[in-house]
């Protein structure tokens, strides 16, 4: 079926810009204010789907109140009365997404890269302290302004109101599953953290033309994503500075608690990888992830914790890593200071544990014999009992030092 030529009495269809599963996107005239503007029209199907409907009006109210020059403004959003369409109306950027770039380029700049990232950071940080999670973080979702040279984020919202809608949802996961977290492809609640490792994804397609992790099939980058380690950008792009490669890899980190605690964050462990330096996060979570490896490689880990799947799939250490870490020694984990205790230690609560069953086995001999239920069972004396015990006492003492 052909789109409307106008929607809502206002806005006049000119030309398609791109279209995708949930929705297709116009470039149009604003008639009342004459201006061009982006006008995204859903799926027909989705106009069957009440709770979508209701979900996705929700979340364009909330991505419409944020204004930020990183962030695609939403201007309007409605349900056309002819014909029968939903719509969102936002500015219209002139220029391409990060997708046609990949497409045209393979692989970016590296300047141009940290120019790009470093206005989606700002964007995520003001929208994240406003308390919206993008959820779909992807290339396609990058566009680049030419005339301000400004990278925007577009489609705040859309992601999460089709999060729970059956009809969609395979097609969507199916659309963006390489640069879903992996809390998010397990089906759990996406946070700013989700956002920050969609990003990193992003920003290693740009630095060296392929995902972090070739997938054939769902299953298969699910797997991948909890035990394969990533490979290092600067295996794949020697130029990239060994820094830059760690801030970005630190984003892929499968615990959401071991990446960045900010968007903003992010942005200046890229500035700084940039000019071959580390930051204060970067190094916080390069000694955090040095030090889980150090457990595994003195084998100080139980049966139990064996069993357990990998928390972590950073990739291996580039030189300029291995050396700080090597400088700058971590604490040691819980479990290394418990196998790390003094055998003296361990051996005096071994005769702790004694000299307490000696003392109850002799009380206990004690009341026997005193109440006659033994009578083959003589009542020991008592000074030869205390004796004993201050005589164990004193062995223990002497083999716990």
């Amino acid at each position: 079926m052909s789109p409307p030529q106008v929607i809502a009495g206002r806005y006049r269809i000119e030309r398609r810009l791109g279209a995708g599963g949930m929705s297709t996107v116009f470039m149009a005239t604003d008639s009342v204010l004459e201006r061009p503007v982006a006008v995204k029209l859903l799926a027909e199907h989705l106009a069957e789907d009440e709770d979508f409907v209701a979900r996705f009006r929700r979340e364009a109210l909330s991505a419409a109140r944020l204004q930020h020059p990183n962030i695609v403004q939403v201007f309007d959003s409605g349900r056309d009365p002819e014909s029968d369409r939903h719509y969102i109306v936002m500015e219209y950027v002139d220029g391409p997404s990060c997708a046609d770039l990949l497409r045209e380029h393979k692989a970016l700049d590296i300047q141009w890269t940290l120019h790009i990232l470093r206005d989606a950071c700002h964007g995520l940080d003001y929208a994240h302290r406003a308390g919206v999670v993008h959820r779909d973080v992807k290339p396609g979702n990058l566009l680049v302004a030419r005339e301000a040279n400004l990278t925007k984020l577009a489609d705040f919202g859309i992601a999460k109101a089709a999060e729970q809608t059956r009809i969609t949802q395979v097609g969507a996961v199916l659309g963006t599953a390489a640069y879903l977290s992996p809390e998010q492809a397990r089906g759990e609640e996406a946070g700013p953290a989700s956002d920050i490792y969609s990003l990193g994804v992003c920003a290693y397609q740009f630095l060296t033309g392929r995902l972090p992790h070739e997938y054939a099939s769902l299953t298969e980058l699910a797997l991948k994503q909890q035990q394969d380690p990533v490979r290092p950008i600067t295996e794949l792009r020697p130029e990239v500075p060994p820094e830059l490669d760690q801030a970005v890899r630190l984003c892929l980190e499968r615990d959401p608690g071991s990446r960045y605690r900010s968007a903003l964050e992010l942005g200046h462990a890229l500035e700084a990888g940039l000019r071959g330096e580390s930051t204060e996060a970067t190094r916080r979570m390069s000694v955090s992830d040095t030090q889980a490896t150090r457990a595994l490689a003195a084998n100080e880990i139980t049966s139990s914790t064996r069993a357990m799947p990998r928390t972590s799939y950073a990739g291996p250490a580039p030189p300029a890593r291995r050396a700080q870490v090597e400088t700058a020694a971590p604490p040691p984990r819980r479990e290394a200071l418990d196998a790390a205790r003094p055998a003296g230690r361990r051996m005096g609560s071994f005769f702790a544990l004694l000299l307490v069953l000696a003392a109850v086995g002799a009380v206990a001999i004690a009341l026997l014999a005193s109440s006659g239920g033994n009578r083959n069972v003589q009542a020991p004396n008592a000074n030869d009992v205390e004796q004993q015990i201050n005589e164990l006492r004193d062995f223990i003492r002497e083999n716990a030092r």
